[in-house]
């Protein structure tokens, strides 16, 4: 296969392990501190291949996962778009950060979008969440370097390197 097709298919098979990631199902006291996968891994490829990512894919992601996920469609879209806008607006500055403070720019883009969640919740009618709702962030912070180190030496290994 040559290389372009490689490039692609790699990248196809991040966003649909994600997507498969985030239904992997945890016992009860375990559920808050899931994070939430597909936005880890479409900030992984914001700060790899800026070009690569885009708006309209990132609603196509979020409208996969909300189909996945059988929630409220359109809800994940709206704070996949979100987050991968403000991405892709401060990448030259991201892709330069040490892994701590990229972890802390990934802390406030998983905040926000829990804040998003929250308000399209609250405004569809549900109580306010209790407390833990606010570890998955956190989590998914702690997880960046992890995810992002795994992520890039895969990709060396298959020898993909953006053109």
């Amino acid at each position: 296969m040559n290389k372009v097709r490689v490039r692609q298919l790699w990248f196809a098979a991040t966003l649909l392990m994600s997507l498969f990631l985030m239904l992997v199902p945890l016992p009860g006291p375990l559920t808050p501190f899931k994070p939430y996968w597909p936005a880890l891994i479409l900030l992984y490829w914001c700060l790899q291949s800026g070009d690569r990512v885009t708006l309209g894919l990132a609603f196509c992601v979020g409208v996969a996962a909300d189909l996945f996920d059988g929630i409220l469609l359109g809800e994940q879209a709206l704070r996949l778009t979100a987050m991968v806008f403000i991405a892709l607006r401060f990448r030259s500055r991201l892709r330069f950060f040490p892994m701590w403070q990229q972890s802390l720019a990934v802390l406030g883009l998983l905040v926000n979008d829990r804040i998003l969640l929250l308000l399209v919740r609250v405004f569809g009618g549900d109580p306010l969440p209790p407390p833990e709702y606010w570890i998955s962030p956190l989590v998914g912070a702690a997880l960046w370097p992890f995810v992002f180190l795994i992520l890039d030496d895969l990709r060396a290994r298959l020898r993909i390197h953006e053109a």
